[in-house]
């Protein structure tokens, strides 16, 4: 890996601070506040974090220590401190006004809708652990749960917590092949399905996946399978093994105490895929992960006791972990659960949703915000959004224009976007605006939250200058990071620890993006350190060259790769999908070679535009650029596809080459 030196930069100068009016109602109110929280988590984060964990959280029994960070890169957080993430989202507000207070808000994508209160949803968590505990499950345990977005996932996941299982939730789109795989690698010893869920105006077959995933005893730690009854079509139950949810639920008593855990005790395995085709299982532990997703969520999102607050990510995925569950939940939020996506029948539901609801703080993807403008301005500006006061985004970074597009058509001009930068085994956001208190530019995660010392470094982990691309590093633990890669902590140092040099025996965490920081201090992560372009000794990092096409009218969304070269060591090759009303021309891809020319400059003229329909994208809406390089090169793909959410797409791009 050679060190990036990112010659051209973005030129966005705009710069949006924060109302008087917001600022004077959220939770961080001016740059100095956050100014003095900064530097004083920087100065002494172990009492940062200690003084947090005391006001924020209820536990069983204190800590020994705050931080055991004597055998680097294992961190140890609140030393054996006692705490069940579970009581945190559900007990505690059962003795204040919050009991009756609506904690998840679900609309099915059929329409069909359901509310549970905190007091609820405490009895069907409870409910569900004792159902658990009949099946066999004990503390330490693996439960697989590979769930539509129906409230029986999130009730699922605290329903372990509560006992002290391990949960290992596998997104609902996954295949029966890359199910197996995840319920071999925890020893998955129940799965919870549905008989099926609603996408895209499709049932998809969840029960089927899952029987041909343990079929010929593909995997023998499975003991039991639980199943939800949600499209009522009509599955094979294997009696003995296979038990309806609300069977087993009907009297089951509605009282499980909550397992005192160590704040080290294992939470959940996530798997992330790998280029190698072996996902990595990231672990998170329970008192730090609850710490850190809590006051992010308090932070960030400014939450309010009014507020309703909506993720659109899937509980599959780290965000819908850490931002639809548990750290609304522990914050007394009401969170808001949707089944669907925007699909042929309805391109608006996403504002259907905030209409209904009068959601006040929507948090979503940039590839989500790039196919609302597609879309049309006219699905949102049929909707009344006048609830809306704060918008978030996640998964990658987000080019100007579709920010400046969200700030003015969903936002009025009027709503703060927090635009985040994190990863699923950093356990919650890393960098990000405080809504109330960062003046924001579009196209920049802006600063660290407190308690995390980010830094942009070169290969030897000495800081870069001031809009030089190096590599984005965090210098000190942070309570929500992983412990490890489950079952192969070799992997979790090699991957995170070791390509950076340690400087004083100081040991950087790299996350793998390039990145710079701007005069002002402010961080513009240039995505994957794979994903950026040498193209004759200059490094240019895709997301600028994707910025400079999107931003001409005629795009709608832009990939950008590199393609090996003889001469160049790679050229720029794009892959682009037009705005409706434009057409695939040698002329147009001409046009918008010319447009990068002129907004970047020639090293970033690209070689090779291909006009498609759609991007090879996770289910979760990230663009697969691995896929893109392989079909830019002419290779054949190779690792793991099993978060490709359509594989006709790679069909086409296939044909087209």
């Amino acid at each position: 890996m050679s060190q990036p030196t990112i010659e051209s930069i973005l030129k966005e100068k705009r710069t949006f601070a924060p109302s008087s009016q917001f600022s004077e109602r959220a939770c961080i109110k001016s740059w100095e506040q956050y100014q003095e929280l900064y530097n004083r988590a920087a100065q002494d984060p172990i009492k940062f974090w200690e003084e947090l964990a005391e006001q924020e959280l209820d536990w069983f029994q204190k800590w020994d220590q705050v931080l055991d960070w004597t055998n680097p890169p294992f961190a140890k957080w609140f030393v054996n401190g006692k705490i069940n993430i579970s009581y945190n989202c559900l007990d505690r507000h059962l003795t204040t006004p919050r009991r009756n207070k609506a904690a998840i808000i679900w609309e099915g994508e059929p329409g069909d809708s359901r509310t549970l209160t905190y007091a609820q949803l405490h009895r069907e968590v409870c409910q569900c652990a004792n159902v658990m505990k009949q099946l066999g499950v004990k503390k330490g345990d693996v439960v697989a749960i590979y769930m539509p977005m129906i409230p029986e996932a999130a009730i699922a996941m605290l329903a372990c917590a509560r006992i002290g299982a391990v949960h290992s939730v596998v997104f609902g789109g996954f295949s029966a092949e890359a199910l197996r795989d995840r319920i071999n690698a925890a020893q998955a010893k129940l799965v919870v399905t549905a008989d099926g869920g609603f996408r895209k105006d499709k049932v998809v077959a969840l029960k089927e996946q899952v029987d041909l995933a343990i079929a010929d005893n593909h995997t023998p730690s499975v003991e039991n399978v639980l199943v939800v009854e949600r499209t009522k079509e009509k599955v094979p139950m294997e009696a003995g093994r296979d038990h309806w949810w609300h069977d087993l639920q009907a009297g089951v008593s509605a009282h499980c105490e909550p397992e005192m855990m160590d704040s080290e005790d294992m939470l959940f395995i996530l798997y992330t895929s790998g280029s190698t085709g072996k996902p990595k299982g990231v672990v998170h532990t329970t008192g730090g992960y609850n710490l850190y997703s809590h006051m992010t969520s308090k932070w960030i999102f400014d939450l309010k006791d009014e507020d309703v607050y909506w993720c659109t990510a899937d509980v599959g995925w780290i965000t819908g972990h850490s931002y639809i569950v548990y750290g609304p939940l522990s914050n007394g939020a009401t969170s808001v659960m949707y089944e669907g996506v925007p699909r042929p029948s309805n391109l608006g539901c996403f504002w259907d949703i905030i209409e209904k609801y009068g959601v006040n703080i929507f948090y979503t993807a940039p590839t989500a915000i790039r196919a609302f403008i597609k879309m049309g301005e006219h699905h949102p500006n049929a909707r009344d959004l006048s609830s809306l006061r704060l918008l978030g985004t996640v998964g990658e970074p987000i080019n100007p224009e579709a920010w400046m597009w969200y700030h003015k058509v969903i936002g009025k001009e009027k709503c703060p976007i927090v635009d985040t930068w994190w990863q699923t085994e950093t356990g919650g956001v890393m960098i990000t605006p405080l809504p109330g208190a960062t003046p924001t530019k579009p196209g920049s995660a802006t600063h660290p939250f407190p308690g995390i010392i980010a830094d942009v470094v070169d290969l030897d982990g000495n800081p870069v200058g001031d809009n030089e691309g190096g590599y984005l590093v965090i210098k000190h633990p942070w309570p929500g990071m992983m412990r490890t890669v489950y079952g192969d902590p070799d992997r979790f140092r090699n991957t995170y620890w070791e390509h950076i040099a340690p400087k004083d025996g100081q040991y950087l965490y790299f996350a793998g993006d390039g990145a710079r920081r701007d005069e002002d201090g402010y961080f513009w992560v240039m995505g994957r350190v794979d994903d950026v372009i040498n193209v004759s000794g200059h490094r240019l990092g895709t997301m600028e060259v994707e910025s400079a096409l999107v931003s001409h009218p005629a795009v709608a969304e832009a990939a950008v790769v590199g393609k090996p070269d003889d001469i160049k060591g790679e050229e720029i090759f794009a892959f682009i999908t037009l705005e409706g009303g434009f057409t695939p021309s040698d002329e147009l891809a001409n046009e918008l070679k010319a447009h990068v020319v002129q907004e970047i400059g020639a090293i970033a003229r690209p070689g090779e535009i291909r006009f498609t329909d759609g991007m090879p994208k996770t289910r979760s809406g990230k663009i697969m650029r691995r896929l893109l390089r392989s079909l830019a090169s002419g290779q054949e793909i190779a690792g793991d596809t099993s978060t490709l959410e359509d594989r006709g797409v790679l069909d086409k791009l296939r044909e087209g080459a």
